[in-house]
């Protein structure tokens, strides 16, 4: 029992994962088999929606823009990551926190910024038409091509962020002693640089593909009719025609796509690698796919060579070691560009959107700390995300610290878990939690969206501090223990005020992540108990204005406050 004593730490997390996340899914999955009107068993709900072709396409299209965006994300970012993990650690930070605001900027601030941007009337339109470089405006908007550059931008940071330790913690003398060998700079790179970060490229593209198959703000504002993807049926199956049954089909096929996907990163990689760790032990079958993947990574090196070669005889090696620095840059301004759009217009005096803004004033700002509406729904988001942030904290925290002391043969299978919130699509997490709440009273209720937020959350703030226990020293818990000290006082005494740090850059990050959360609250406030996030959604379906601008500022200042704040606090312990 004494062995198992740290362990009990993450009791409560466990509990309440099994309880709010678990069962939903478990309960979502049993309503897609039975038959709403006699209550049997029936498969007639999957029968359905892979046998009516409008439901085949739109899989097909969740899948295509998947795929798209996971491409897109990871040729984009990582040439990004690539260079910031060759900067000093000093410089290095700047330009992560570049990365990190785009991050958790609101997804609904970002995608504001896309439609005022890539309408015909938009900024991008008249800037290429300015330029003479087109003699009509560009249909962008309400297309694939608007889709992909909204999602690709949404999920760029994910994929970046997600690279990055990898990168850092490769060895950087094993790519100098294969140059010092006679080996190409083309042959060091894939065969060196990129096969040692392949990890952490394969955990970036599980999370981007697996987030962007429950994604619906983006093709739901930025796409047609023929960029309609799952969940947006989801939501409509719901909300418009309760059909329940059907709807928890389609969040199963989506689950299972997402299982699926996690099952063979998970074989292939360890599961721990996504959150940094140490991928561990190679499993069985590896062996065949690695020799696979070296014959693939070898022709790739030579067709680097050969066209390295090309490039240095017509621009020479100065201008080509330009290429990366400024690959960099432009994909850094791209990151940027929907707050350099957004800020100006919300202090326009116009009473319509337009980029540059005629006069500035404070009158949308006035408009909206003088509304009601907008008001409530604000500090509603706030007391949530203090609830959820609080709530969040004290469940991952000693959830971090049960696993980071335990040596149960059980560790591993925790640590999936808490990080399965992160991993199965947001759109099942909330349906699943919204059929669990109408039973028990508490949709539409502060209680219900701290709860629900709670699960989104539980991932950042168990990883975080995760992350700051690795640099604990534990031989001052057993110091005080050995002094007579109790274990809640060490606790309380010893190892919480060391942990401070990551304790609140645990709570921040939890904070963004429900004030910033649409998912859950499309489904749990029920219409009633609306939200900052769902305010802005209904604001952006009916018609875009200058408020909606003022309110994209202060969500946009608001996080990034929080999240240099959360940065300064989130350095290891010790």
């Amino acid at each position: 029992m004494r062995r198992l004593g740290p362990a009990l730490y993450a009791l409560p997390g466990l509990a309440f994962l099994a309880v709010f996340f678990l069962y939903p899914v478990v309960q979502l999955l049993a309503l897609s088999l039975r038959n709403e009107g006699t209550g049997e068993f029936t498969l007639q709900h999957f029968e359905h929606a892979l046998g009516t072709e409008v439901y085949v396409r739109v899989l097909g299209i969740t899948f295509t823009i998947a795929l798209q965006t996971t491409l897109g994300a990871l040729l984009l970012g990582y040439p990004l990551a690539h260079w910031l993990a060759r900067l000093p650690d000093g410089r290095r930070g700047w330009f992560v926190m570049l990365v990190m605001i785009p991050f958790w900027t609101s997804y609904l601030v970002k995608t504001f910024a896309w439609m005022i941007t890539l309408d015909q009337n938009g900024v991008m339109n008249r800037l290429l038409l300015g330029g003479g470089i087109i003699d009509a405006p560009l249909e962008v908007l309400h297309g694939r091509i608007g889709v992909m550059i909204g999602m690709v931008h949404a999920m760029l940071p994910l994929a970046v962020l997600t690279m990055l330790p990898v990168m850092i913690g490769t060895d950087r003398h094993l790519p100098r002693a294969a140059g010092t060998l006679g080996a190409p700079p083309g042959q060091v790179f894939w065969r060196v640089h990129f096969h040692l970060s392949l990890p952490g490229v394969a955990a970036a593209g599980l999370l981007v593909f697996i987030t962007s198959l429950g994604f619906f703000i983006t093709p739901a504002l930025l796409g047609g009719p023929k960029d309609t993807m799952l969940a947006q049926l989801v939501i409509s199956q719901v909300t418009e025609m309760m059909n329940w049954s059907f709807a928890g089909a389609l969040a199963v096929m989506m689950l299972a796509a997402a299982l699926v996907t996690t099952w063979v990163y998970d074989r292939l990689f360890g599961l721990s690698t996504v959150s940094g760790q140490a991928s561990g032990a190679p499993r069985r079958g590896q062996d065949a796919l690695r020799a696979v993947g070296i014959a693939i990574l070898s022709g790739l090196a030579a067709v680097q060579v050969a066209i390295g070669a090309v490039m240095q005889r017509l621009v020479g090696r100065r201008v080509l070691g330009w290429l990366l620095p400024a690959h960099a840059a432009v994909v850094l301004l791209f990151l940027g560009a929907p707050t350099l759009v957004v800020i100006p217009m919300g202090f326009t005096d116009s009473n319509f959107l337009g980029f540059p803004p005629p006069g500035y004033s404070l009158r949308w700002f006035a408009v909206y700390f003088g509304s009601e509406l907008w008001l409530g729904a604000t500090v509603r988001s706030f007391v949530v995300a203090f609830g959820t942030a609080c709530l969040a904290v004290v469940l991952g925290g000693f959830a971090a610290l049960a696993l980071a002391r335990s040596e149960s043969r059980w560790r591993g299978a925790m640590f999936a878990l808490f990080l399965a919130p992160m991993i199965v699509p947001r759109i099942v997490v909330a349906l699943g939690l919204f059929y669990l709440f109408a039973q028990m009273g508490l949709v539409a209720t502060e209680a219900g969206l701290v709860l629900g937020h709670t699960v989104l959350a539980l991932p950042f703030t168990f990883v975080t501090v995760a992350a700051v226990l690795k640099g604990y020293d534990w031989r001052l818990d057993q110091a005080a223990a050995t002094l007579g000290a109790t274990r809640a006082k060490v606790l309380l005494q010893i190892t919480i005020p060391l942990l401070k740090g990551g304790l609140v850059a645990a709570f921040l990050f939890a904070f963004i992540t429900s004030f910033d959360d649409l998912t859950v609250a499309l489904f749990v406030s029920g219409g009633v108990t609306t939200t900052l996030p769902k305010q802005m959604w209904d604001d952006m379906i009916l018609q875009l204005n200058p408020t909606l601008a003022a309110v994209s500022v202060v969500v946009f200042v608001l996080v990034t406050a929080l999240l240099v704040t959360a940065e300064r606090f989130r350095k290891p312990a010790g």
